[in-house]
């Protein structure tokens, strides 16, 4: 064998060794290109899925919570308590004044009891009250409020946080929702200015609140459903849209309603 045809089957070995290299790296190539494709086809569609299918899914349930609603009014038990609001002048020391539920005077005529009205408490999951807000068109005409807010409950529309004020008693009604998915009722709360009226249906009757106070807190900030002095309305919702690294939060005071008089001379 000449020494040309020693270097011919020489570089022919190595080409034969090569090969079969070469094969396996276009076949890592390929499997690790359709993964990123099946990767790429699995995250657009869980996409899809939270942005568009949840709030289908929402939508379709709303005429089966309103049912509900309406249910859970007819039910509802609503009682009466009396209050004695108190006379004291805050500006006047020597004045002892009538405690609320006292039953004697100093001297004056003690004021006339007032009547507040509670609604019995719903079962937890329930759906119990409509939260209308006219300056969001997706709320205009309303969206129902369940109790609770658990995973589930809040899959169905908004949550009232269980422990807080029912809507149109004293204290401090907390009220929950998803910004994104689900329905996303609370996707425009951003767009609300103090003054802004914000309604909220029970068995009860209407109750009207105006917007007072636009927050932006951490997660951890529990202390806005601290109870609060008269009667007021706290909405809760994810903040910025898309990212649950902060919280909006809306709070507004009663201004009208079956109970607001009452709440206002107590207070």
């Amino acid at each position: 064998m000449t020494e040309t045809q020693e270097e011919t089957r020489q570089a022919g070995d190595t080409a034969e060794g090569a090969a079969p290299g070469l094969g396996r790296g276009l076949r890592i190539l390929h499997n690790l290109g359709w993964t990123l494709i099946y990767l790429g086809v699995f995250t657009l569609g869980f996409v899809v899925h939270q942005l568009f299918v949840t709030t289908w899914f929402a939508e379709q349930n709303q005429p089966e919570l309103a049912l509900e609603r309406l249910e859970q009014w007819e039910s509802t038990e609503i009682s009466e308590v009396v209050v004695v609001p108190d006379s004291t002048d805050p500006d006047d020391p020597n004045d002892p004044g009538i405690s609320s539920g006292a039953t004697g005077s100093t001297g004056d005529e003690p004021p006339e009891p007032l009547i507040l009205k509670v609604e019995s408490p719903p079962d937890l999951g329930a759906a119990f009250a409509l939260i209308r807000i006219p300056k969001i068109e997706r709320l205009q005409e309303g969206w129902n409020v369940v109790e609770g807010v658990r995973t589930a409950d809040l899959r169905n529309g908004a949550g009232h946080m269980p422990d807080t004020a029912l809507p149109g008693q004293p204290g401090n009604s907390v009220i929950s929702g998803h910004r994104t998915t689900w329905g996303q009722p609370f996707h425009e709360l951003d767009a609300l200015d103090p003054g802004d009226r914000i309604e909220v249906e029970t068995a009860l009757g209407t109750h009207i609140y105006a917007v007072r106070e636009i927050l932006v807190v951490k997660p951890t900030d529990f202390w806005v459903a601290d109870p609060r002095e008269g009667a007021w309305l706290t909405l809760t919702t994810c903040h910025p849209k898309f990212s649950a690294r902060q919280r909006l939060v809306i709070a507004a005071e009663l201004v009208f309603g079956p109970n607001a008089e009452v709440i206002e001379v107590m207070s």
